[in-house]
């Protein structure tokens, strides 16, 4: 019972460190500078799962862990603001300005399965804990 509150708690901690992204993501929506100054659009991450094989609940269910945080090296969005002080001043781009390319509604959805999945595990924890509560009062 201990492991699968184990593999719930590592569940919980990757999903946070999940929406700690998205939310990031949709945070810096707008931002159009690197924290130098210069001209560069925020470049959305994404949060890279994989096994624990050190935390194993009951029946071999291993854990989960955040592998990494990647940064998504898409092509920004472009829009012609030519009196924008940050609009590209020459080349193939030349009067517009870069975006993050973020996708709203793509980071609305993760949040949202993000979501879904730290619940699910709180309701794991839950029945694990009731289970455990019951085992005691029957062996009293």
């Amino acid at each position: 019972m201990i492991g699968a509150l184990d593999v719930s708690t590592s569940a919980l901690v990757a999903q946070r460190t999940r929406l700690n992204t998205i939310s990031g993501n949709i945070a810096n929506i707008s931002t159009l500078q690197d924290e130098n100054g210069d001209a560069k659009p925020y470049q959305p991450r994404y949060t890279i799962f994989q096994t624990d094989e050190n935390m194993v609940a009951t029946g071999n269910a291993p854990g989960v862990k955040v592998s990494s945080v990647e940064i998504d090296d898409k092509e920004p969005l472009y829009r012609y603001q030519p009196d924008h002080p940050l609009a590209v001043k020459e080349g193939k781009w030349k009067g517009y300005v870069a975006y993050p390319n973020i996708n709203m509604n793509e980071q609305f959805v993760d949040a949202l399965e993000a979501t879904r999945s730290y619940e699910a595990n709180i309701g794991v924890m839950e029945i694990s804990k009731s289970l455990g509560s019951q085992s005691l009062s029957i062996l009293a």
